[in-house]
């Protein structure tokens, strides 16, 4: 399976304990998971290549929000050898898979 273009995202738990990292394919609504101790965009970073690393070969393309926790995204691209973007400013629906995804978490 090819697993082109990827929408990353992080969602907070309650009372901001436990962050989640939220990677999700749009063509196959692939979604993986994995949980991380902190927003911190090296700890972020680390988990996306974790996740992504099985099929590296096969993702082409990551979309992500502006948020701080992706300031590593090239750190990230270099590693899974892909394309990394960037939604607008308060455009979620830019990235609407993952977003519905992250809802239903």
């Amino acid at each position: 399976m090819f697993y082109p273009d990827c929408e990353a995202d992080t969602i907070v738990g309650t009372r901001q304990q436990g962050y989640l990292v939220s990677l999700t394919e749009r063509r196959s609504r692939l979604v993986l998971l994995g949980r991380v101790a902190d927003r911190c965009a090296d700890t972020v970073g680390r988990m996306m290549v974790r996740l992504l690393r099985p099929i590296r070969h096969r993702v082409l393309t990551i979309t992500s929000d502006n948020g701080t926790e992706f300031a590593g995204h090239e750190a990230v691209a270099r590693e899974l050898e892909a394309d990394f973007f960037f939604a607008h400013p308060y455009s979620a629906w830019e990235r609407g898979t993952n977003e519905n995804a992250n809802g239903l978490v």
